[in-house]
């Protein structure tokens, strides 16, 4: 495996944890939105 292989599959294992991490923090499993009251958890 030359450089540019190896460099290349640092950088798509890197984009891939960044999207996940990025995608499980805008996650909510409840959600309860009602006048007055606004609760979110995980």
């Amino acid at each position: 495996m030359d450089a540019k292989s190896a460099i290349i599959g640092v950088l798509v294992v890197v984009i891939a944890v960044l999207g996940y991490m990025l995608w499980d923090a805008n996650q909510t499993k409840v959600k309860v939105d009602l006048p007055g009251i606004k609760i979110e958890g995980r």
